[in-house]
């Protein structure tokens, strides 16, 4: 258990070890837990520990990381601690369930080794009763996992169904952007959003609970953005701007890490955010602002094609940041495809007028070049970026016009697509004239039919960049617009299979029941799970909004979750997962679900289609016939049209649970046994409350032996006394004692005196000390059984009636170390003699 496997009856010099504990291991395993199942002795158990069925139970138990198997620590060993959390709750009923482990008498706590079930959230603690959210390494004297909803089992994961999204105001209100959708490991979904055309200085990233209808966690918001990796911080602090019109790239590897455009005032480049940690995660520069004739004061937007992702500045150049590596791509500014826009040298952070999108390996930028801040004011146009060649596209050897002159101006770039659903080509529209006009262009270069509906909108109505949804039927962009025909916001929506605008949607559609109106859309961002949009603008208000019929909030549920039920348990073993079981809906009344227009699904985690029944009348799902071998993860996605909001109140939250046949979750951690000899033991007992009441482990105890640098160092000195005085070699008489007699002393036969010397140099204690001398059985006799302290010595005295001469007389001792375990087989040390000569000693040499 806490040593490497090693035959029992080994014995390895200098230090004593565990040789003929063959029966006191065989308890030890079983005290321990190693190895088997068997849970630890000690303290007793409550419930199922105990054979009562009365309540849930913890389980503790303990391997040895350094020495598996081996029944007993050593000092300095790590050790691998488990307790198992068995619900044993009447009902199913969702209750918060806590598990709390002082380590104080387990060792010090390993860094970065709690590990606990998925829907648990960990914390850690210096004092043994304040915990936090972040690890506190090696001071760390307790830790904690908590779950908000345990069920009985345990063996489930439970996250929220979204209520459907209320029209909210932002933290501050302001001028926020398109918001990004992010659903955290613990199930929360947030929306964040970057306030558009904002300093540097300026705080101006916020983040919206969807979940709970408030400011997230982790305020006050907005914070600043800057260049320096670390957490957010507050106030008017940051060192990074954003652009007038903004597209973010989530990194494909990592989906808490957002990319942003942004400007300093010595350049621009892009920015990292982490939306997991509320951090920074640093800034790659990619180009600086230039002085004549051309300035790179800002960025349209961002896009990503292969590993790289894409922007153009206002002097028209393409830049380019390379992933994961975050690093400039080689050759870097490209060649600009597009005229300058706001490019006056002197005026960084001044806004790129235009937007950016890509289509396969091609990117596409839009830029109207307006007097009063660009160097050579013009109409708007369109320019291609083939990032195969790092050149401007075939067919686009110049700037492809989308606009009569240079009052006309754009916010957006947008893909176009064929009545099959497939990109064809790039527009743009623009704010001037009667109307609003598109101006569209095929991947080749060539005049691309505009679609229609944009058009029926006035002149004076700004559009922004589109959220395109594809289904299995449709593939429709949903337009953000106000002022003019959009009043204070509307959405358009455009149906490109049916080259029409959408059936059932409004032309256009606008919010009444969402701030009265008044939301001045800029953009939206398509929530797959609940399949709502989710949409910001210049009014700060927060609002969903119905993709078929533009209804407001959106009358959707939904929820999505991973369930590995590998990730229930950290003690290294396998065995532990039956079967799946199923997934059901809880705490919804189902009358209030459209069941027809509902449906669950379930895949693979890289979204291959895992055949189960549909869901059923119930709410529920059947799992029990899906392989856990051939599917070791599922993920499950409930995506619900409710007929009302009822069932989301202040104290009822449904849920999707998703459920397995397993052994009971773990909680573990790791220790490391403390170097000081001192400390003979480890142990640990966890506690815990949940639905069923108070909850207290069984307490592990488990001996540490002394290692390597905490044994005695016990060595013998034997000596016969030199001299004719029987007083002087008596027990502390001066002797002469020497290791031979002098010749002739003793004749050819006589009486020898003996002294034998016992000393520890060593860091600890003796114990249980013997002399052994064969030859001489009363200095056995004499010595007796004595320990011996650390820097001590002891002298034992004995005499011997000698027939025959010479005789050489040796002795050694053995001990084991104090605090040693029972059973432990003690260490006998070197042997050393000495000489009893007659009248020559020729035939003997003490050692």
């Amino acid at each position: 258990m806490l040593r490497s496997p090693r035959p029992p009856l080994q014995i390895r010099r200098p230090h004593p070890r565990r040789a003929t504990l063959a029966a006191a291991l065989a308890t030890a395993l079983l005290v321990l837990g190693l190895g088997g199942t068997a849970p630890a002795s000690g303290q007793a158990a409550t419930g199922a520990d105990t054979g009562t069925g009365t309540g849930s139970t913890l389980t503790k138990s303990v391997k040895n990381a350094t020495h598996p198997g081996a029944a007993t620590a050593e000092h300095g060993d790590t050790l691998d601690w488990t307790v198992r959390y068995q619900n044993n709750a009447a009902d199913d009923t969702a209750a918060p369930a806590q598990v709390t482990d002082p380590i104080g008498g387990a060792g010090s706590y390993v860094p970065g080794s709690l590990k606990v079930p998925p829907g648990w959230t960990p914390s850690w603690s210096t004092d043994g009763s304040t915990f936090g959210p972040d690890d506190t390494g090696a001071a760390t004297v307790a830790v904690r996992a908590e779950n908000p909803v345990a069920r009985s089992g345990g063996t489930e994961i439970s996250p929220l169904l979204l209520a459907p999204v209320q029209p909210t105001a932002q933290a501050t209100g302001g001028d926020g952007y398109t918001p990004v959708i992010y659903r955290t490991p613990t199930g929360e979904v947030q929306a964040w959003s970057i306030y558009h055309h904002s300093g540097p200085a300026a705080a101006k990233v916020v983040c919206s609970s969807l979940t709970t209808g408030q400011p997230c966690t982790g305020g006050p918001w907005p914070r600043p953005l800057n260049t320096t990796a670390g957490p957010l911080g507050t106030g008017n602090t940051g060192d990074l701007g954003s652009p007038l019109t903004t597209k973010y790239v989530i990194d494909p590897q990592q989906s808490n890490l957002l990319y942003y455009p942004a400007n300093t005032t010595a350049g621009v480049g892009i920015g990292c955010l982490d939306l997991a940690a509320h951090a920074n995660c640093g800034y790659t520069a990619l180009a600086n602002n230039g002085t004549s004739p051309s300035s790179a004061n800002n960025l349209a937007g961002l896009v990503k094609v292969g590993d790289n992702l894409y922007a153009v500045a206002n002097t028209g150049q393409v830049l380019c940041m390379t992933l994961p590596g975050r690093t400039p791509c080689a050759g870097q500014p490209y060649a600009p495809i597009v005229a300058a826009n706001h490019d006056l040298p002197g005026s960084p952070g001044a806004l790129y007028q235009g937007g950016l999108t890509a289509i396969g390996d091609k990117v596409f930028a839009s830029s109207a070049p307006q007097g009063g801040g660009s160097t050579v004011p013009g109409p708007p146009a369109l320019g291609c970026f083939d990032t195969s060649t790092n050149t401007g596209c075939a067919g686009w050897g110049t700037p492809h016009t989308a606009g009569p002159s240079s009052s006309y101006y754009t916010y957006d770039a947008f893909t176009a697509y064929d009545t099959a659903g497939h990109p064809n080509g790039v527009c743009t529209s623009t704010v001037g004239g009667a109307n609003v006009l598109t101006t569209c262009y095929a991947v080749d270069g060539s005049p691309l039919t505009p679609p229609g509906a944009l058009a029926t909108l006035s002149g004076s109505t700004l559009t922004f960049d589109p959220e395109t949804v594809t289904t299995d039927t449709t593939t429709r962009s949903y337009f953000p617009a106000w002022g003019g025909s959009g009043g204070s916001g509307a959405t358009v929506c455009y149906d490109w299979r049916a080259a029409a605008p959408c059936a059932g949607f409004p032309l256009p559609a606008t919010h009444p029941t969402a701030n009265g109106g008044t939301t001045r859309d800029y953009g939206y961002s398509y929530d797959s799970t609940t399949r709502c949009l989710i949409g910001l603008g210049d009014a700060g208000i927060l609002f969903s909004m119905d993709p078929a019929t533009a209804a407001s909030p959106c009358m959707h549920s939904g929820a999505t979750v991973t369930l590995k039920p590998a990730d229930f348990y950290c003690d290294g073993s396998t065995g532990h997962v039956q079967s799946y079981t199923r997934a059901r809906l809880t705490d919804l009344d189902l009358s209030h679900l459209d069941l027809g227009a509902s449906r669950v699904q379930v895949t693979d985690p890289d979204g291959t289609p895992v055949p189960t029944p549909g869901l059923a009348a119930d709410g529920t799902v059947d799992l029990s016939g899906v392989d856990p071998a051939a599917h070791p993860a599922l993920t499950v996605t409930a995506q619900l049209v409710l007929t009302t909001t009822g069932d989301f109140t202040a104290t009822n939250h449904p849920m999707l649970v998703v459920e397995y046949k397993g052994e009971a979750p773990q909680i573990c951690f790791r220790t490391t046994v403390a170097a000081d000899c001192a400390t003979t033991t480890v142990t640990n007992t966890a506690t815990g409350t949940d639905a069923t009441g108070a909850l207290t482990s069984n307490t592990v105890t488990a001996p540490v032996a002394p290692g390597a640098g905490c044994q005695p160092k016990i060595s013998v000195q034997k000596e016969i006394c030199g001299s004719l005085n029987p007083h002087d070699c008596a027990p502390g008489g001066p002797g002469p004692w020497a290791k031979t007699s002098p010749v002739g002393l003793l004749g050819l036969l006589g009486t020898a005196h003996w002294r034998i010397t016992v000393s520890n140099a060593g860091p600890v204690d003796a114990a249980t000390v013997t002399v052994n001398d064969p030859s001489t059985p009363s200095c056995r006799t004499a010595a007796g059984t004595f320990a011996l302290a650390s820097g001590g010595s002891r002298q034992v005295y004995c005499d011997s009636l000698l027939l025959a001469l010479p005789v050489k007389n040796t002795a050694s001792a053995s001990f084991v170390a104090a605090n040693s375990p029972a059973g432990t087989v003690p260490t006998t040390t070197a042997a050393s003699s000495a000489v009893a000569c007659s009248l020559l000693c020729l035939l003997a040499v003490p050692d």
